[in-house]
């Protein structure tokens, strides 16, 4: 899978301490996938991160073809990693 970071992405990736193999880890095997409510060519990814004491990682994106641009990504607060 094909993954591109715009400027904000990267940026978002140092400022929170996010590393991109736990992006692309989510971006490949996600736990969940639902659309962006807000906007709709793009799409939400979640996955538990170990590293992160079991904190649930989001990944915004847009779909391309053979992969995804990645606009931003954080740790979901109002999501819990399910027991």
């Amino acid at each position: 899978m094909k993954v591109v970071y715009g400027a904000h992405a990267l940026d978002t990736l140092a400022e929170r301490a996010i590393e991109r193999a736990w992006v692309e880890r989510t971006l490949l095997s996600p736990e969940s996938v639902e659309p962006d409510p807000i906007h709709p060519d793009r799409m939400r990814a979640f996955r538990a991160l170990p590293e992160r004491d079991g904190r649930v990682l989001r990944v915004v994106y847009v779909p391309i073809p053979g992969g995804a641009r990645v606009v931003t990504m954080f740790l979901d607060r109002g999501r819990r990693r399910k027991a």
